[in-house]
């Protein structure tokens, strides 16, 4: 090998070290800040900084485009079928006139697209120009704990009450940020008709649209979905228990209850008094079958329903003896009454 071709071996190798060296420290730039998602490499520590336990919403930068020019808004969710983890709602938006720059990230049915795909679609949306420049996107993680208390509560609140619910709060959210909104477009959860009801009482201003599949027919309700299914997919795999569980590599399956490896994650992980860890949604059936199998029997004593009995004199009594006229009439005091004593009026 000759002198000039090991030094260019050597500058080869100094470039890729120099382009490594690069994208290290654009990776600590990324989590720097914890309370900010500016890739798919922060969404991560972003989720496992917060309470697991507790609905978190999380709102992008909105791009100045957006405040001036009106825009179309998706929504879609990811995990409303789970027995595990947490269900969450995305809206993305971006004005009328940038339906190309979803295409060229390539937004189509996120349910067609690989778990790969859809990470690299998610960091785009949040490092290329082109797309944080006219793009904005927001979640809300509703937690396990909050679909199952909802759910369970003395006024039921049901899944689509809980879905709805988010996808209006978000939407608000946006108005709030300055999003200058035309039109919506959702992925239906219900009926269509009534949920667009629904939304066009509380948004009458905005041209919107619910439809079956959405995220395949709407290029914006796929950005949504992405966003949701990305988040939901990094929250599965930041989780921490709180209950003291190690699962290696957070292996519990899809969290749906046909798959093998969740169910035997139910059947694995049930305290025989206090049930499941706060992944479990306690209120889908398939956990409830499993705890009813394998879980002791509780039994809470009722209340008694008597009244407690008192034998004293009630309150109530000296307020009652006034007639129809209005005329008071007390019972005399029993001090005086056994002492034959009377009141004296004239002397």
């Amino acid at each position: 090998m000759s002198d000039q071709e090991d030094m260019e071996i050597k500058q080869e190798n100094e470039t890729i070290a120099d382009i490594d060296a690069k994208n290290v420290k654009s990776e600590e730039e990324d989590i720097k800040d914890p309370s900010k998602i500016s890739s798919l490499k922060a969404l991560g520590p972003f989720i496992a900084s917060k309470e697991n336990s507790r609905n978190t919403v999380y709102l992008s930068d909105v791009p100045e485009v957006c405040k001036d020019k009106p825009c179309m808004l998706g929504v879609d969710e990811a995990g409303r079928g789970p027995v595990l983890g947490p269900m969450v709602y995305g809206i993305s938006y971006c004005p009328l006139g940038s339906k190309k720059a979803l295409e060229d990230l390539g937004c189509a049915d996120s349910k067609q697209l690989t778990e790969e795909k859809r990470d690299v679609i998610f960091n785009d949306i949040n490092t290329k120009d082109y797309a944080k420049d006219c793009i904005g996107w927001a979640v809300e993680i509703i937690s396990p704990s909050t679909i199952s208390t909802s759910m369970y509560r003395r006024s039921k609140c049901s899944l689509n009450e809980v879905s709805m619910d988010s996808a209006m709060g978000l939407i608000q959210q946006a108005i709030d940020a300055g999003v200058n909104i035309a039109e919506v477009y959702v992925d239906t959860v219900g009926p269509p008709e009534k949920y667009q009801e629904k939304l066009l009482k509380r948004f009458p201003n905005f041209k919107i649209t619910v439809a079956k599949k959405a995220d395949s027919t709407y290029p914006i309700v796929s950005a949504a979905s992405i966003c949701a299914k990305v988040t939901r997919d990094h929250a599965l795999k930041v989780w921490k228990f709180p209950e003291g569980l190690v699962i290696k590599d957070n292996a519990f399956g899809s969290g749906y209850p046909g798959d093998p490896v969740t169910k035997r994650f139910l059947t694995e992980h049930i305290d025989l008094v206090f049930g499941f860890p706060r992944l479990v949604r306690f209120s889908w059936s398939t956990a409830e079958n499993a705890l009813a199998d394998k879980a002791y029997e509780v039994e809470f004593d009722e209340p008694d329903s008597e009244k407690p009995k008192y034998a004293g004199t009630k309150l109530t009594k000296f307020f009652k003896g006034t007639t129809k006229s209005g005329e008071v009439i007390r019972e005399e005091c029993r001090f005086l009454k056994q002492r034959h004593l009377g009141n004296v009026l004239d002397f």
